[in-house]
């Protein structure tokens, strides 16, 4: 017997903002067996109403089996599933860089090339704020891995479809 193919998907799930909520979302994946790739929860342009942007790898058939159990949750008022041709994604990374005055003109071209920020700049380490799509950040980290992360820190995706049309709109 074929397995069915993973496949990476971004979920955008508006829910209402009440305590739990997060917590029992999260808890449908773990019960199922799935893991959450990323996860990102923040308010929207309504008061009240969070966005979740949940990623996920899973075959079409689970993914169509938790879209139609988070449908069934009580705070849950809309699912889309947003494809990379029809949405804008992207996460957020501060990353310390061991940086010292040997080093630190290198470590200011590769910020130049990747169009990110230094944002702290210490006597041997350089802190640098990145935006953009995982594979950028991706590419930044390897670029910067020989040179000594110290630390960073990674948000989960955000995204959105492209589009006058508002997620909000669809919302009972």
């Amino acid at each position: 017997m074929r397995e069915a193919a993973t496949t990476r998907y971004t979920l955008s799930v508006l829910v209402e903002d009440t305590p739990g909520v997060l917590a029992r979302v999260a808890a449908l994946f773990s019960r199922r067996g799935f893991n959450i790739e990323s996860l990102a929860v923040g308010p929207t342009e309504v008061a009240g109403i969070s966005r979740m942007t949940v990623v996920v790898a899973m075959d079409r058939a689970s993914l169509d089996q938790v879209i139609a159990q988070l449908d069934k949750l009580i705070n849950v008022l809309t699912i889309e599933v947003l494809t990379r041709d029809a949405s804008v994604e992207r996460e957020l990374l501060l990353v310390k860089v061991l940086a010292d005055a040997t080093i630190r003109s290198t470590i200011l071209e590769i910020v130049t090339l990747f169009r990110v920020k230094v944002i702290d700049v210490g006597v041997d380490s350089i802190i640098i704020e990145a935006t953009g799509s995982t594979d950028k950040l991706a590419a930044l980290l390897r670029v910067l891995e020989p040179y000594g992360i110290a630390e960073l820190v990674q948000s989960g995706v955000v995204a959105m479809a492209r589009g006058a049309r508002r997620m909000i709109d669809s919302a009972p």
